[in-house]
C-alpha cells in the first residue's frame, strides 16, 4: 500500500513549520533570524507548488508515489538516517575526547537506540 497525499501537503506543512521557527526565534529574541527561516522554509513549500509538474517534485511532496517511489523513499530515509546516527556518534565521541559528557548526543544517540528497538519489536509484532 502506497500512501498519497494531497499536491498542497507538502506547502501547507512548510508553511506551518516555517511559522513554528518563526514563533522560536522570536521568542528567544532573534525575530530577524525567524523571518530568514519562514523565508527559506516558506519557499521550499511554493517551490513544490511552483515546480509541481516535476516528477521528482510530485514523488518528494507524495502526490506522484508509486511502489518504485516508495522504495526510493525507503532507502534515502535509510541513507540518511545511518549518516546521522553515525555523526551522533562521532560527535559524542568528539566531547569525550574533550572531557565533556557527551551531551546532547549521548541522549540523542540512546533515543535513536531505543527507537530502533521499540520500531523493530513492533514490527516484528506486526507481521
Amino acid at each position: 500500500m502506497v500512501r498519497r497525499y494531497p499536491s498542497w501537503f507538502l506547502a501547507t506543512f512548510c508553511l506551518f513549520l516555517g511559522a513554528v521557527a518563526l514563533a522560536a526565534f522570536w521568542i528567544g529574541g532573534k525575530p530577524g533570524q525567524g523571518l530568514v527561516s519562514f523565508g527559506v522554509i516558506g519557499g521550499l513549500g511554493a517551490a513544490s507548488l511552483l515546480f509541481g509538474r516535476s516528477e521528482l517534485v510530485r514523488g518528494l511532496r507524495g502526490d506522484g508515489r508509486d511502489e518504485y517511489w516508495a522504495s526510493l523513499d525507503r532507502d534515502a530515509s535509510f541513507l540518511a538516517g545511518m549518516v546521522l546516527i553515525v555523526l551522533v556518534i562521532a560527535l559524542c565521541m568528539w566531547e569525550w575526547a574533550h572531557g565533556r559528557s557527551g551531551a546532547p548526543y549521548t541522549e540523542l544517540g540512546a533515543v535513536t537506540g531505543l527507537a530502533y528497538v521499540l520500531a523493530l519489536a513492533g514490527l516484528r509484532l506486526r507481521r
